[in-house]
């Protein structure tokens, strides 16, 4: 497809170099292999979420079409294409999590913050999403917070993991 465009001018030099490294991994012919990477790159330095000009902007930096990328993007739900809160609450609904009360857990969130799956507090702070297994069905039910997960929920100990997030 080779489009030439002058990469440095499409993200700030650090995402480049975030970007560059993924795409150092894999052979040059495969570059678009790095897709992934690079929409969670993008999207952590766009305040967690992706817009169509941002996907277009991957889709160039990687000499792709811009629907390769939305297919990517689309697909995978750890791509969000919606403003979210800082601290985005993934609590998992799947059969185990279900069948150990997570309907419960969901309602106190509910309750708790004023909002429902999909949306944002009005401070900005947290966005509740429902998502699908997370492998940590031992723990059920159980919820993710950026990179950590948070297992054998109750309501108590929701509005603990709630207290200390800034």
């Amino acid at each position: 497809m080779s489009m030439q465009v002058d990469k440095s001018t499409l993200f700030p030099s650090d995402v480049c170099a975030e970007i560059d490294k993924w795409i150092a991994k894999y052979p040059a012919e495969w570059k678009q292999s790095a897709s992934m990477p690079a929409l969670r790159i993008v999207q952590d330095h766009n305040d967690g979420y992706l817009t169509t000009e941002l996907m277009d902007k991957v889709a160039a930096y990687l000499d792709m079409a811009p629907i390769a990328v939305y297919e990517v993007a689309t697909f995978y739900s750890m791509y969000e294409h919606s403003r979210v809160g800082k601290h985005k609450l993934c609590v998992c609904t799947n059969i185990s999590c279900m069948i150990n009360g997570s309907d419960k857990i969901v309602d106190h969130l509910d309750e708790k913050l004023g909002i429902k799956f999909g949306e944002v507090t009005d401070d900005g702070k947290f966005s509740l999403k429902e998502v699908e297994c997370l492998g940590a069905c031992g723990g059920a039910p159980m919820m993710q917070i950026g990179e950590k997960y948070f297992e054998n929920l109750t309501p108590e100990l929701i509005d603990s993991i709630l207290k200390e997030l800034d």
